[in-house]
């Protein structure tokens, strides 16, 4: 066994028997060239051939592996199928939305954000959802308390992607913003509130997408056809918002595999 590791592992420094003192103690501080190599050599018998290392799970974190997905899109209900040319506009519209963002990013950035907005750490999720749902969709109440000369509370309702807000928000907070929301979108019912986040993140994403970033937007997708197809009521306004989302993704981050096909 011993020369099969020499072969496979040739030593980088062989030591030579050589004559050492009497005393040499392996323990202390080497005081010859010869005393550190031999020492080195001591050592290193004393590893084992394998090593196990001792992992905490607790301390791994859940969003470490990136799990994409190959299947696609449940198809749109029947007569709700968007036209290539609606998907086609959808796209040139987004991608002039896009545009003006970056052009103006630093002018939206430089302006100040009223005193009742507190952007949540990036690690925040649970702030994130509260602050872009608001407490009414986040926590399910059917019903605010009327109070309509306070205006707009918007701790309650849930502040809208203005641009001074998705201005800030670097790549990395845009990424966990959305991978909030969609987990949040994952168990929950499709809400106007949601669906202007999602599009304003979309649009704050930079291309070519990180690997994240890509598994993240074709679970949206396939989300959105899945509520889609739950829609009892077929509302027309909220399927559209969900064709529209499935469309960006598909087809403007080129995702085609997950687009609509026109009926």
């Amino acid at each position: 066994m011993e020369s099969g590791v020499e072969e496979l592992m040739p030593r980088l420094l062989p030591v030579d028997d050589c004559d050492l003192a009497e005393d040499f103690d392996p323990t202390v501080p080497p005081r010859t060239p010869q005393e550190y190599l031999k020492r080195v050599q001591i050592e290193a018998a004393r590893c084992p051939d394998v090593v196990v290392a001792q992992i905490d799970p607790k301390k791994l974190r859940k969003k470490q592996t990136v799990n994409i997905s190959i299947s696609g899109c449940q198809p749109a209900p029947e007569g709700y199928s968007p036209t290539l040319k609606w998907q086609q506009q959808q796209v040139a519209n987004f991608s002039a939305v896009r545009q003006s963002l970056n052009k103006h990013r630093n002018h939206w950035r430089s302006q100040h954000l009223d005193s009742n907005v507190t952007m949540p750490k990036s690690e925040d999720e649970e702030g994130w959802k509260k602050f872009c749902l608001g407490e009414r969709v986040y926590s399910e109440i059917d019903a605010l308390s009327d109070d309509e000369n306070l205006g707009i509370d918007y701790i309650k309702v849930g502040f809208p992607p203005l641009l001074s807000i998705v201005s800030r928000m670097n790549q990395a907070t845009v990424t966990s913003v959305l991978e909030y929301l969609i987990s949040w979108f994952g168990e929950k019912k499709f809400t106007p509130e949601l669906g202007r986040w999602l599009y304003a993140l979309l649009a704050c994403l930079e291309k070519p997408l990180l690997p994240e970033a890509h598994s993240l937007i074709r679970q949206l997708a396939r989300r959105c056809s899945e509520v889609r197809v739950l829609e009892e009521n077929k509302n027309e306004e909220q399927i559209s918002a969900l064709n529209l989302i499935i469309c960006l993704v598909s087809r403007y981050f080129d995702q085609r595999d997950l687009a609509d096909e026109p009926s």
